[in-house]
């Protein structure tokens, strides 16, 4: 391969992608958005762990501002962002609980599902087809900032990162996780 053409090839890929949003990955969820809401579906791992990680951040949000993890509208009043937010698995439970939340995923059609599920379900989630680098550059700002599951699907996780807690309030909460790299985590997700 010459020097021009894998400038070209270099230059394509990174033209694929907007800012830290790899195209791929956004294709890939996309064809599976119809799966989101069948827990024996293909989001099965998520279903059966979102119990689990529910409580977690019910014990930690309400913890950090000082809430009492039992009310059963222990969110109220906080403006909840999830990045990645899918089919809307974490946004519907959080809406329950009384906060505002903001549920933002460059999919498209990953939107629509969640968007069409929370009407079923007569909740109120504010769902955009965005990106963090997006509602960062808008000045957006969250009480709590949620990336589940995501930082495994991005191109740039340093400058996702960085774009992610910007959009946190001052005395406000980040959290982040992701699957262990183990083959025991990938045999059970």
């Amino acid at each position: 391969m010459t020097d021009e053409a894998a400038t070209t090839a270099a230059h394509r890929l990174d033209t694929e992608r907007t800012g830290t949003v790899d195209p791929r990955e956004v294709e890939q969820f996309s064809r599976l958005a119809a799966e989101w809401w069948n827990p024996k579906g293909k989001f099965k791992p998520l279903h059966k762990f979102n119990p689990v990680r529910l409580g977690y951040l019910k014990r930690e949000v309400s913890g950090h501002f000082g809430r009492d993890a039992a009310g059963l509208k222990a969110f109220e009043g906080l403006r909840i962002l999830d990045i990645g937010c899918g089919g809307g698995l974490v946004c519907e439970p959080l809406a329950r609980l009384g906060a505002d939340v903001v549920g933002v995923d460059p999919s498209n059609t990953n939107i629509e599902v969640a968007r069409l599920h929370a009407e079923q379900s007569s909740l109120t989630v504010d769902y955009r087809a965005s990106t963090a680098e997006e509602l960062a550059a808008a000045g957006e700002r969250f009480d709590v900032v949620l990336a589940l599951e995501v930082v495994e699907h991005v191109s740039d996780v340093p400058a996702f990162l960085s774009h992610t807690a910007e959009m946190v309030k001052p005395g406000g909460l980040m959290v982040v996780a992701t699957i262990n790299r183990t083959l025991k985590a990938l045999g059970l997700a």
